[in-house]
């Protein structure tokens, strides 16, 4: 009796004790690799401050806040990771700020298209509801097998998810019928 009390004890230990990080992150890593959902990155690491400088302009890099070299080597990073674990993205997008497209070619190896509705939140507030509707609106559409991967600003990601994300840091999320539906979250490694 006492070894059976005693094996049931452990058990029941065993069902208490959550999931390591290590093991939610493979979860969500297969989640990934089945496809349907939509990769939420902040931009790599960029240079000292926040924002932008005053006066910047869109179309020229020159008078914004640019990647770092290490923010390079992060989204980089987040590029191998991605291949390694043979999550397939069948498109990129980003915001038109330098550092959200340098972020994903150094990542996915191309250009991706510049989507306004990516754009900081902090230089037109007013549109937040707008460009989250569009981006929601995308997120109901993508299927498994397909990922679709977008790269835009903290501000944007919190104002969609309730979540501050690191730089390069993924929070995953699909649509649900006019919502988002927060999956997980992966930080570069």
């Amino acid at each position: 009796m006492k070894k059976l009390l005693y094996w049931l004890a452990v058990c029941a230990c065993t069902l208490l004790v959550p999931l390591t990080p290590v093991r939610a992150d493979e979860a969500l890593w297969a989640e990934l690799k089945a496809g349907g959902n939509v990769l939420l990155i902040r931009h790599a690491a960029s240079g000292p401050g926040t924002g932008d400088p005053s006066g910047f302009f869109l179309g020229d890099c020159k008078t914004q806040r640019n990647l770092s070299e290490a923010g390079r080597e992060e989204a980089r990073r987040l590029g191998r990771a991605l291949k390694w674990r043979a999550v397939a993205v069948s498109e990129v997008r980003a915001s038109r700020w330098c550092r959200t497209l340098e972020t994903a070619e150094l990542a996915f190896g191309h250009p991706p298209v510049a989507w306004e509705a990516l754009d900081a939140l902090e230089q037109a507030p007013d549109r937040e509801a707008e460009r989250a509707h569009a981006v929601i609106a995308l997120a109901d559409t993508v299927r498994p097998p397909q990922n679709i991967a977008l790269v835009t600003h903290a501000a944007n990601i919190r104002a969609l998810t309730g979540i501050a994300p690191s730089t390069a840091e993924i929070v995953v999320v699909r649509g649900a019928g006019g919502k988002i539906r927060v999956v997980g979250r992966l930080p570069v490694q």
